[in-house]
């Protein structure tokens, strides 16, 4: 690495801050980034701007105890001395401690602060840390950003983390400074212009899984609800007619004839919502009248239930391979056995049975793989390198044919048990028949949409074309407006 230039600040604040992109790290050896604080934050974001090629000064109360857990090429000084030294700052310090600025009033006027703290819950002041600074020293520039990064993605790199930051300023300089730092720093800054932005960049770190809230408890109330009716059904069941014990099925077999029902059912929400934004679209004839919100929240987490879907067809897998390995199993294989030999049967071989089940296991490793197409495709980096009609195509296309295999699999297994009265124990369908129920209903409702009449209805509304002005030119009520007059919205 080259020699890093000890060179003071800029003297006027019209002289810019930041090297040319396209002169490098060379470039950037001359300027002098300072930091304010000297905690692991601190640190990381020191040894990551000295990787970049840029001079750091670090502020600390304590510049001696500090300066042990720096680099020897880091002027690490008092307050008073960093500021003095650079025009770019970032105020690595807590909300609580601003005030320990106040007597650098002078000397802070002009320069650029960036602002990197967080809170510890969401809105937890009545303004953000980015304002309350703001209010503090007037006379500075305030930039809210790199708070959503960690200190240890800052050590390894944005390749090993997230490489956006969300960066705000009420002053334009100031805010394209430090975004061309971001991406010098070979981060991907955002920009979300004034710094009335801050609070909700500000509230980022903190949200824990917010579009998965929904869908964990929808798989968690399918599963619960399965798994209680399964247990009724197989096991308290023959317990209160036959008195005979099967609890010992509740680990494995309740557990997976619970798996591939809420799989599915999952499946089957994913594209529910598409159909019930579509009809929605028909009914009103237009593209431009906002969904409901329950509605529209449900098209946003389709993402999370069909990752869902995934994981617990996978885990159904998984179990299913399980099976001939319990010990219940051999003892049910063994009496069969003798059974048949007591019985005098040679051959057992049932040609109905043999291919339902060679095709129930085909049709179900088909659909998994579709699933897991579905899955991989998710991913942000797959996902990128992807164009849209591509993505469309594996996300829609083959989901619902990943539907529709899933529901032969279903079916199959169920082959001719619907329609026999054994299986329908305290008067309660079997679980394939309610596996059934949603699938069914979204394949019918996508066949629906694939109709002629319905389809090239569908795709006049989703370009443009509203069934308001149709009604209006029919009954002559449309105005005859000028081009100058015609607003473009």
């Amino acid at each position: 690495m080259e020699s890093i230039s000890m060179m003071g600040s800029p003297k006027n604040l019209n002289e810019t801050f930041l090297p040319n992109v396209a002169n490098g790290i060379k470039d950037a050896s001359k300027t002098t980034i300072g930091i304010i604080g000297s905690g692991d934050f601190a640190k990381s974001l020191t040894i990551r701007l000295i990787r970049c090629g840029y001079h750091v000064v670090v502020g600390s109360r304590n510049p001696k105890l500090a300066a042990e857990f720096f680099p020897h090429v880091v002027d690490v000084t008092h307050y008073e001395d960093a500021v003095a030294k650079t025009n770019i700052i970032f105020v690595a310090i807590h909300r609580e401690h601003y005030a320990s600025l106040w007597d650098l009033k002078h000397l802070l006027a002009g320069k650029i602060l960036i602002d990197v703290s967080n809170n510890t819950r969401v809105n937890q002041y009545p303004d953000s840390n980015a304002e309350y600074l703001a209010s503090l020293f007037p006379d500075s520039l305030i930039v809210k950003g790199f708070n959503v990064v960690s200190a240890w993605s800052l050590q390894l790199g944005p390749k090993d983390a997230s490489r956006q930051v969300y960066i705000c300023s009420n002053n334009v300089q100031a805010r394209h400074q430090v975004i061309e730092l971001a991406r010098q720093l070979s981060f991907i800054p955002i920009d979300l212009g004034a710094l009335s932005s801050s609070r909700e960049i500000e509230n980022l770190p903190l949200r824990l899984f917010t579009l998965w809230k929904g869908p964990v408890v929808i798989a968690i109330s399918l599963a619960t609800f399965f798994f209680i009716y399964s247990f009724v059904r197989d096991v308290i069941h023959p317990y209160v007619r036959n008195q005979q014990s099967d609890f010992y099925k509740i680990p494995i077999e309740i557990v997976n004839k619970t798996l591939p029902i809420v799989a599915i059912t999952l499946l089957s929400l994913v594209y529910l919502s598409g159909l019930l934004a579509a009809a929605y679209q028909l009914y009103y004839g237009t593209k431009y009248r906002r969904f409901p919100p329950w509605l529209d929240n449900w098209l946003q987490c389709r993402k999370q239930l069909g990752l869902l879907s995934f994981f617990f067809a996978a885990v159904h897998v998984a179990y299913s391979l399980c099976l001939p390995m319990r010990r219940s199993e051999r003892y049910l294989f063994l009496n069969m056995a003798y059974q048949q030999v007591h019985a005098n049967v040679e051959n057992s071989w049932n040609e109905e049975e043999v291919w339902r089940i060679e095709m129930y296991i085909s049709f179900g490793i088909m659909s998994l793989g579709l699933l897991s197409l579905l899955a991989v495709t998710s991913i942000p980096s797959v996902n990128s390198a992807l164009n849209w009609r591509e993505f469309s195509f594996i996300q829609s296309t083959l989901g619902y044919v990943a539907l529709l295999i899933s529901t032969f699999h279903v079916l199959i297994y169920g082959w001719k048990r619907a329609f026999e009265e054994e299986y329908y124990r305290f008067y309660t369908p079997p679980n394939f028949v309610l596996a059934l129920v949603l699938p069914s209903i979204v394949i019918l409702g996508k066949i629906i949409l694939l109709l002629p009449c319905v389809s090239r209805k569908l795709r006049r509304i989703r370009r443009g074309w509203e069934k308001s002005h149709v009604t209006e030119e029919a009954s002559g009520s449309v105005p005859h407006l000028s081009p100058e007059r015609i607003t473009v919205m």
